[in-house]
């Protein structure tokens, strides 16, 4: 590919940031893709699992008061599964599902924490847990109660969960 004028940038901007021209090419796809998101990163304690983020700095959280989420204090933003990437900890990941089984809770098997699952409402996308994030991407947290105690009714009111998960 001949990039004329611009080859001298395109060096100088690959050297500059430590790139290879595919990892610059990733880069530069990212964000035209992902437009005014961030890249979040972020894992469980020990470190086994890892994952990044396609999301928004200010993050709209829920605080969910179903049975599992008030036992795991789990607050979580949803973002599309294509906004999400499992870094390194599969093998490490064990999943627990109950009543519907549509929800898959996934933590790891090492230290027990659980960074991400697949909600209930939205099972084309992940939960994430803020909480889990590394330092350095969230500029607001919004938290937002939902009833999940009465689920069925607490989701269908509400008028933008399920399209959370869409990109």
């Amino acid at each position: 590919m001949d990039l004329g004028a611009q080859s001298r940038r395109w060096a100088a901007f690959l050297e500059q940031h430590g790139l290879s021209s595919e990892e610059a090419a990733q880069l530069l796809l990212d964000a035209f893709e992902y437009k005014n998101l961030v890249k979040h990163t972020g894992g469980c304690h020990c470190g086994a699992v890892r994952f990044e983020v396609w999301a928004s700095a200010d993050l709209h959280v829920f605080n969910c008061n179903c049975s599992i989420c008030t036992k795991k204090q789990n607050r979580h933003f949803i973002v599309p599964a294509s906004r999400f990437k499992l870094l390194k900890g599969a093998d490490n990941l064990t999943i627990y599902t109950f009543n519907t089984h549509r929800a898959q809770h996934m933590f790891c098997k090492t230290c027990g924490v659980q960074s991400f699952y697949i909600p209930r409402s939205n099972p084309d996308g992940y939960g994430i847990a803020p909480h889990c994030l590394d330092d350095g991407t969230v500029q607001i947290t919004i938290t937002e109660d939902i009833n999940g105690k009465e689920w069925e009714e607490a989701v269908g009111k509400h008028k933008t969960i399920r399209d959370m998960s869409k990109p």
